[in-house]
Order: C-alpha cells, then structure tokens, then sequence
C-alpha cells in the first residue's frame, strides 16, 4: 500500500472516495487500514441466509441498501464504517494507491 504525501481534510476525504479513491490517515495505527465508499444495492439483491435471519426477511427476498463507508480493517477484515470525531476532525488524510 502506497500512501500519497499531501494530507488533507474529510471533506476532500468523502468526495475522493465517491470518485472510487481508497483513502487513510496519518494518525491510524493499524498497518494497511484504509476506508472506501460502497455504491450499496439501491435496486437491490437477493439476500442470503444470515442476512435475511437477521432481518426477519425470507432467504432470496430483494433486499436495498443504501451507500455506505466501508474499512479495511488492520486484521485484514472489512467493516460497515462511521468516522469518529477525531476522523472527522483531522488534517491527516491520504490517497492510498
């Protein structure tokens, strides 16, 4: 993972990844983190087992989902993501390439 060297706020941050950018921040610990926008399902996909148990919905329903942040986290797994206020706050974000 290459990191770009000019840092810059949220703002930039969010509208990059809209544009298919993966971006970081100086400040995070974890080795290879990075966040990315996900286009979720607006018109919809078939929704396996464990999500259709979770939801009380039948397996195959069309399940939506809006757009979302997503992290790859330093474990090398991936999660549904919402910046901090330290996030939201900081001056160290990066392009990742």
């Amino acid at each position: 993972m290459i990191e770009t060297k000019a840092q810059f706020g949220i703002g930039l941050a969010v509208d990059l990844m809209k544009e298919g950018y993966k971006v970081t921040r100086a400040g995070w610990n974890g080795k290879g983190m990075y966040a990315a926008y996900q286009k979720g399902y607006p018109d919809g996909i078939p929704c396996n087992k464990q999500t259709a148990e979770t939801w009380g919905l039948n397996e195959g329903d069309l399940f939506k989902c809006r757009p979302y942040l997503q992290l790859k986290c330093a474990d090398g797994t991936y999660a549904m993501w919402t910046p901090s206020t330290s996030d939201v706050l900081a001056e160290d974000w990066m392009i990742v390439k």
